[in-house]
């Protein structure tokens, strides 16, 4: 199937932000706590096949589980499907007993079988801020101490044994090359949700920190890009990649910064999200990575840049950017028609080509992340 023989349903940007909060209550957070959750041996199932049946033999990443429980925790949260708290708390429950710690060593483990034994022990930095981002949501719920104790637990293994001495994080233990901006992004955001989840002035110091790597290393603010992958001392390995879901997604993790530390980001901000536009195809899509010049690499697009667009213009129409909340509704409506329209309700495509083919024949469970919190953000400040 192609994106031309989508069909979406919603013709207006009035209501789009109030029809996509309905598929997530009435289709996704049924089938994924359905389908999507192994009642036999536990935890989160890594895929679905086409028709929505569960991949039973996937090897299951422990991100994914995390990501998992975040989707259920903020949605039970947000008061949108209740029964989210419990599952959250199940799917947690589950990552604890197989992935914390299995073989005696601090931290979580990388990928799990699906009998929850052990398949790759290695201890993954962007992993652990998938946990942070789930502990952090869970908590919100009723601050349960023991749920705390994890997050203490989890910083302790944070702060000593994935700190870099030339900044930032290393990628995991062992650690290894090349760095990547990816899991120093994703630590930030797990930074702000601890914040915002516990009031613990020592998030707001780490985020500050990253805050910083992002601003003397990360961004390059003569080319107006985003690198993705640097040597040891964080200078760019050329020539660089540029991902413009990630320069999107840098936008709207920037206004959570400004907000929870008051330090201004509106100039990274605008000069981020103008960059990012530049990679975009006829369909008004992010493409998957482009170079510095602004040209485009891979004419693929995957799912969640366009997830990530949406709330970078979310991000700027809180911060009352003109124009911003129209092009918001209007990235959701492009979400909607070429993601949204699949066969299984609450499924959604991952990857088309530059022709508009589906390259990807299963429905991952890793971009629930993505498209929930798109959905609520755009609640939050658009409306429903």
């Amino acid at each position: 199937m192609t994106e031309r023989d989508s069909v979406t349903h919603y013709s207006t940007s009035t209501d789009i932000v109030s029809a996509l909060k309905s598929k997530m209550i009435t289709d996704a957070l049924p089938l994924w706590s359905g389908a999507g959750w192994d009642s036999k041996s536990g935890g989160f199932i890594e895929r679905l096949d086409r028709d929505g049946r569960a991949d039973l033999v996937a090897p299951r990443r422990v991100r994914v589980q995390a990501r998992q429980i975040y989707c259920f925790a903020k949605a039970a949260e947000l008061g949108w499907y209740p029964e989210g708290a419990e599952i959250s708390r199940q799917g947690l429950d589950y990552m604890l007993a197989r992935a914390k710690a299995p073989d005696g060593k601090p931290g979580f483990v990388h990928i799990l079988a699906p009998d929850g034994s052990v398949l790759n022990p290695l201890r993954d930095t962007y992993d652990h801020a998938f946990v942070l981002l789930a502990l952090a949501t869970v908590y919100q719920l009723d601050r349960d101490a023991k749920v705390r104790a994890e997050i203490d637990e989890l910083m302790q293994f944070i702060d000593t044994q994935l700190r870099s001495p030339d900044g930032g994080y290393v990628e995991g233990v062992p650690a290894s090359m090349p760095r990547r901006q990816n899991p120093q992004m994703h630590l930030l955001e797990a930074f702000i949700a601890a914040f915002d989840a516990t009031h613990d002035q020592a998030f707001q110091a780490r985020a500050g920190d990253l805050f910083g790597l992002f601003s003397s290393n990360l961004f390059d603010t003569k080319k107006g890009v985003l690198g993705e992958y640097f040597e040891r001392d964080w200078s760019r390995i050329e020539p660089v990649s540029v991902e413009p879901g990630h320069q999107a997604e840098w936008v709207w993790l920037l206004k959570g910064f400004e907000r929870i530390t008051g330090c201004p980001t509106g100039r990274q901000r605008a000069a981020l999200l103008e960059s990012a536009l530049r990679y975009r195809d006829a369909t008004g899509c992010l493409v998957d990575e482009g170079d510095a010049q602004g040209n485009i690499v891979k004419s693929s697009r995957r799912c969640w840049p366009q997830t990530e667009i949406v709330k970078a213009f979310v991000a700027q129409a809180e911060s009352g950017v003109e124009g911003a909340a129209e092009e918001a509704r209007a990235a959701l409506m492009r979400l909607d028609k070429y993601y949204l329209q699949h066969p299984v309700k609450g499924g959604w495509y991952d990857q088309f080509d530059g022709e508009g083919r589906s390259l990807v024949d299963t429905i991952p469970a890793s971009s629930f992340y993505h498209i929930l919190c798109a959905v609520a953000e755009a609640e939050r400040v658009l409306g429903a």
